[in-house]
């Protein structure tokens, strides 16, 4: 299987995990010109999460979530509200597949 279509398959468990936890999926895969891409933007009780999706056999990876990976989603999700002209209150998240296992990290920070 390739690279994408196992990061489209993990990206999807994540997003139907959120919706299970009362999440509203409000779009995925945001492209942000020259900043990067932000795997799920969801609602849940008015708090916007900017959800970055990692997923990976024979390591962990979580630590593919690197300082300069993490400043890219701040900087989309920054562009995000500018475009869409919300000033609502958001946080970084994370969504880690492993096999079978989601592990949602919420308001994640550098």
């Amino acid at each position: 299987m390739h690279t994408k279509s196992k990061g489209d398959r993990a990206e999807s468990r994540a997003a139907a995990y959120l919706q299970q936890a009362g999440f509203t999926v409000i779009e995925r895969n945001y492209f942000a010109k020259k900043l990067g891409e932000i795997d799920i933007i969801a609602k849940k009780e008015g708090v916007l999460h900017f959800v970055e999706v990692k997923s990976g056999i024979g390591f962990d990876p979580v630590y593919n979530l690197t300082p300069s990976k993490l400043a890219k989603v701040i900087r989309s999700a920054q562009l995000y509200m500018k475009q869409h002209r919300t000033d609502t209150s958001f946080c970084i998240d994370a969504c880690i597949v492993r096999g079978d296992e989601i592990d949602f990290l919420e308001n994640i920070t550098l």
